[in-house]
């Protein structure tokens, strides 16, 4: 399986879109980017794309309003993240605001717990 890497300017980009939050981690994924909230991720870059994790509600109003696409590896899509149209992710203003509903969205959900790592002597 092929993973797309962001350029620059798509991680600019990205970093650019994420909520201004304390409680916001951005952090490298498999060589694309992935902004969390109490260790769960809320939006992801996949290349030039960017992918957020919305509430069924939120979802549904974006895929009305816009072409959206799957968010993730050709054929096996994650589940529960949209990937936003090319068009919409041009608009920074309009990209902030879906990935603060993302971020208000994914910050209601229990925080994921640490993996327990295992002692090897």
């Amino acid at each position: 399986m092929q993973i797309p890497k962001p350029s620059d300017a798509d991680k600019d980009h990205f970093r650019a879109v994420v909520p201004d939050n304390p409680d916001v981690v951005v952090k490298p994924m498999f060589g694309n980017l992935g902004a969390f909230v109490n260790g769960n991720m809320f939006a992801g870059l996949f290349g030039p794309m960017i992918g957020v994790r919305l509430s069924d509600a939120d979802r549904e109003a974006l895929e009305t309003a816009h072409q959206t696409r799957p968010f993730g590896p050709e054929g096996r899509p994650m589940g529960g993240y949209v990937g936003l149209p090319e068009a919409l992710s041009a608009d920074e203003e309009q990209t902030a605001e879906w990935l603060e509903k993302a971020f208000a969205y994914v910050a209601t959900l229990p925080p994921k717990a640490a993996k327990a790592r295992s002692s090897k002597k």
